[in-house]
């Protein structure tokens, strides 16, 4: 099995890996993300079968990655890891999920192992959908405006004016109402500032503004794209992501 770590303190971090390192020597450690936006994006590149969450980390916190990992087609088995005295700590004993208390102690981490080697890997129970939905707010504040170079102007562009943002290894590129522009900011980091319920994740590369999205098409078994209202762009919906267009 394949896990991910994510803390934004190093110590707890390293901590988690060398205790998982001696009582599971089989368990591949494939990311030690340093937040939470890392932890996504690093999720979707190496598709873990089990993440270790940090429940506060900056960009995205633990809670919040999680909420995105349970919407996924496959969504890995999560734990949730925290300090004493955090807010969520009575709501995760309530309904029985899986969280160890930093410093993790090799006692207790064995016991959640031995539970994770006996449960098969499903997806996250409707109760673990509702706990994220209690403990997270409704919507993150209103996003500040996009500001894009244009040689010597900065042009300040409104997240609800961009139809999609789709980024390569260099510059994301901003189609929005007016046009077209380039940032150097990653899309990992434009997570952590737009609101997910409107600009949804539909490929590692291409974040888009569900008010714009005329449908989606299934090119084959595995293959889908979205249609835009009023342009002529298809843009590939990645197979993690195709659960979000289910038909009714």
């Amino acid at each position: 099995m394949n896990a991910l770590i994510a803390d934004d303190e190093e110590g707890p971090r390293e901590q988690l890996r060398g205790a998982l390192s001696r009582l599971w020597p089989e368990l591949n450690i494939v990311a030690a993300s340093e937040n939470g936006v890392d932890a996504w994006d690093d999720y979707l590149a190496l598709e873990p079968e089990l993440c270790f969450l940090d429940i506060r980390m900056p960009g995205l916190s633990g809670l919040e990655v999680a909420r995105r990992l349970a919407a996924l087609a496959r969504p890995p088995q999560i734990v949730f890891v925290s300090a004493y005295g955090d807010h969520a700590l009575s709501a995760f004993e309530a309904g029985a999920f899986d969280y160890l208390l930093k410093p993790v102690e090799d006692a207790r981490l064995a016991q959640t192992l031995q539970r994770l080697r006996q449960r098969a890997t499903a997806a996250p129970a409707a109760d673990l959908q509702r706990l994220l939905q209690e403990l997270l707010p409704a919507a993150r504040p209103a996003s500040r405006p996009i500001q894009a170079s244009l040689g010597r102007e900065i042009r300040l562009i409104a997240p609800e004016d961009v139809i999609y943002f789709e980024s390569d290894n260099r510059y994301t590129r901003v189609v929005h109402q007016g046009g077209e522009a380039l940032i150097r900011t990653p899309l990992k980091e434009l997570l952590g500032q737009l609101d997910a319920e409107t600009f949804w994740q539909i490929h590692r590369s291409v974040l888009v503004n569900s008010r714009c999205i005329a449908s989606a098409i299934r090119v084959d078994e595995n293959s889908m794209v979205v249609t835009l209202r009023g342009r002529e762009e298809r843009l590939p919906v990645s197979r993690q992501f195709q659960v979000l267009f289910k038909g009714q």
